[in-house]
């Protein structure tokens, strides 16, 4: 059997944006992808994040907020930085073939106002990265 691809998406605090595009790759791309998340950081799972993604129909909700593996890092055939940064601290990688991109997304665990007005933003940021997913598997790109 073929070893599919292993892509690592990287946050600062792997709670809420590298939670949600591991998430959605594994619902959507698990077929083509072996993922896993993590961060500079392990800040625990958003509750928050939970909840959207249940909405969206993912459970993400026995998922571990995990710091970055140095070993898992460096056998990755993608690292995907999801905010500023995570890509401007990422550890260095030592395998030259990894591809290392970065698709920016707001922090929504930063957002303020009302309950509702903070939930909106979750589910803004979790559609534009099941979107982001979404060109992924159909494009590997």
């Amino acid at each position: 059997m073929e070893k599919k691809p292993f892509v690592y998406f990287l946050c600062t605090g792997n709670s809420c944006r590298s939670q949600i595009a591991d998430g959605f790759l594994q619902a959507l791309g698990s077929d083509k992808y072996e993922v896993k998340s993590a961060g500079l950081e392990a800040h625990g799972l958003n509750p928050r994040a939970v909840e959207v993604m249940q909405e969206a129909g993912v459970d993400i909700s026995r998922h571990t907020s995990d710091v970055i593996d140095p070993d898992v890092l460096n056998r990755a055939d993608y690292v995907i930085t999801l905010c500023g940064h995570a890509d401007e601290h990422c550890p260095v990688i030592m395998n030259k073939n990894v591809t290392k991109w970065h698709w920016g997304f707001n922090d929504p665990a930063k957002a303020t106002g009302t309950e509702e007005e903070i939930m909106k933003q979750f589910r803004t940021v979790r559609d534009s990265i099941k979107s982001r997913i979404e060109q992924f598997v159909k494009e590997g790109k």
